[in-house]
Formats: C-alpha cells, structure tokens, sequence
C-alpha cells in the first residue's frame, strides 16, 4: 500500500513538472517567435474557448471561485498533514496543482499577451490627437450621457439574468461590426463573495482556468453593463485592458438596451473627462456642470463606493496588478488603462471620414 502511494506521488510530482516544463517553452515560444501569438490567438484559443467555456458555462455559479474556496481548504488540511510528516505526497501534489494551475493560465491567457492587438484588426490606429478633438469628444459624451440618462438609469439587481444575457448579445452586435469579436460567449458570471473584488478595487475578472467572466455583483449599477463586456472581451484573446475597456464600450454603446448604452457613455465620460481635466480644467469643469444630475449622483455613488474599500488591501492589490501588467509585455501597467482615450479619439475620428469613402 505505501508503494502505491509512493509511487503516485512520484507520478504526480512526474506530471507537474511536465507540465512547468510545457508552460515555459509556450512562454518561449509566445515572447520570441513572430506570430506564434496570433496563431494561437486565432486557431487555438476560440476552440478552447467554444469547449471550455461552453462546459464551465453550464454552471449558474463561478466555479473558479469555488475551485478557490477548495484549493484554501486543500492548502488548510495540507498544512494538518504536514505536523504528521507527510510531507513527499503533499510537495507532489501541490507541485501538481502549481504545474497545472501555471499551464491553464499561459494556455488561456498568457500567449494571448503576445497577439495582434484589437486596434489592429479594426483599423483604430494610434496617433497624436488634438485638444480640440479631445474636447469635441467630451461634449459628444455629455450629450449622450444626459440623452440616455433619461430611461438607461436602471437597477442590476432587478435584472440580473437579462442584463448577463444582454452583455452576449452586445458583445454579438459589436461582432457584426469588428468580425473579430463575434462567435460564442459564455454568459458572464457574478461572484458569490462581491466583497473579494471589492477590496482589490476589482470591477471583474476573467479567469482563465475556467474561461469565466467574472464580475462584482455589489458595485454601482452603471458600471455593471460596461464591466460585463469588458470582461467578456478577454476570452476573443484580446488582454490588454485599455483594449477590453474600449471594446466593453464600443459594444455597450452598440446595444438596444438603454441600461448598456448609459453604461458605456458614462464610462466613456470617466475616462474621457479625466483626459481632459490633465489638459484644460476649467472646460472638463465646466462640461461636468452640463452632466444631468441623475449622472452626476451615479458617479459620487461611484467614488463613495470604492472609498469604503481604500486600504492597505487594496493599495496592495494594485500593486500587484500593476506588476502583473507588466510581466505581460503591457510596459505601463495600470496606466496602460489610458489608452482607451486613444482609441476613443481614434475611433471617433474614423466615423467622421467614413460618409467620405
């Protein structure tokens, strides 16, 4: 009985490092070779985003954060095992988990870091902007913001299951337009614990062990509709954040529901008006005083809420964030979330020339 069990252990410890082995030569082969990212972006990944994802999707619940809860009570009882010096199955097993968690994460995340970007493929091309063109925006969004307002101001929790649904269909729409994003989607999923990503100051997350979006149930409503789609955006493969943000709102704003539209023109207005602000305060001040004041609430519910979350916590999660950014080839880290301002502009300037093609 204890060969078998030594001999098991010695084919799990086999196995997690086979499979630390495999995950640094993708790593490899994903930072080194020209166009293995997008390759893989488009021949690997949407099949296992269309096998994985439709699996994991049958759940009405995020089983990532379940595998979590169980991997805390593993890691609990491991320690018991350890005070009874049983230490070879447990360094086997958790170099198993570690192997296979590493592997997941590269295979469904990792290589995706190293595809073609989303601006790419839609022609969104990166450029010097003016202010002028910075403001015109602004005023665009503070007119559609104030317009939407009117009927988008709704309530997540009185509808949730269309709003989820809704984000696949959006997210579709915007397919139609940018044939990179269509396909199958997973309906997103809200976390049993919101106040996990609260304190991270975490709107949602993708995990890639399970090809879920996952999504804070607990934040400000208007900022549910954009982080759906946000979050849905990463299993086309593009992980960029300023990316998946400028995705999360072209495919709000190309919604039927007035709840999504509001969402990604407020959204835009955050981002937007923050740019602003660095260059001319006085216009951003004066345009947040032309806000209609049902968004202007929203928004200082909005920064209400994740003050209650400032903390050590969260400064670390940040952190943390950021360095994981930047391990992913994303140079700005948490900055790089700007960009979505460039793709804004530039995206905007693209619907000005096309009447003249």
């Amino acid at each position: 009985m204890k060969k078998n069990k030594k001999l098991g252990s010695q084919y799990l410890a086999a196995a997690g490092i086979f499979l630390l082995v495999l995950t640094a030569v993708l790593q490899m082969c994903a930072r080194t070779v020209p166009g293995f990212g997008t390759w893989y972006a488009h021949h690997i990944y949407p099949w296992i985003v269309g096998s994985v994802g439709r699996v994991t999707g049958l759940f009405p619940f995020s089983v990532v954060e379940l595998g979590l809860y169980g991997l805390i009570l593993l890691l609990a009882l491991d320690v018991w095992y350890l005070l009874r010096k049983k230490w070879c199955s447990i360094f086997s097993r958790w170099l198993f988990i570690t192997g296979a968690l590493l592997f997941l994460y590269t295979a469904n995340c990792g290589i995706n870091y190293y595809a073609s970007s989303f601006s790419s493929y839609a022609g969104l091309e990166d450029g010097t902007y003016t202010v002028e063109e910075l403001d015109a925006l602004c005023s665009d969004l503070v007119e559609l913001v104030n317009e939407s307002a009117k009927t988008g101001r709704q309530v997540y929790r009185e509808n949730r299951s269309a709003w989820r649904a809704e984000a696949v269909k959006a997210m579709q729409a915007a397919g139609e337009t940018f044939s990179c994003l269509s396909g199958f989607y997973p309906k997103p999923k809200e976390v049993l614990v919101s106040q996990i990503l609260s304190v991270q100051q975490l709107c949602g997350i993708y995990s890639p062990f399970t090809i879920e979006a996952n999504f804070n149930g607990d934040m400000p409503d208007y900022n549910v509709p954009h982080t759906l789609c946000h979050e849905l955006s990463h299993l086309k493969g593009f992980m960029r954040e300023d990316e998946a943000n400028f995705i999360g709102y072209l495919a709000c704003i190309s919604s039927e529901k007035e709840a999504f539209r509001y969402s990604g023109y407020l959204t835009g207005w955050v981002y937007a008006g923050n740019a602003l602000a660095r260059v001319d305060m006085s216009r951003y001040i004066e345009l947040t005083n032309q806000l209609c004041g049902e968004a202007r609430q929203d928004l200082d519910e909005n920064s209400d809420f994740w003050n209650r979350y400032e903390s050590k916590v969260s400064e670390a999660a940040t952190q943390m964030n950021d360095t994981y950014l930047k391990m992913n080839s994303q140079t700005e880290g948490v900055k790089s979330y700007g960009r979505m301002v460039d793709l804004m502009l530039s995206y905007r300037r693209m619907q000005q020339q096309e009447p003249e093609r």
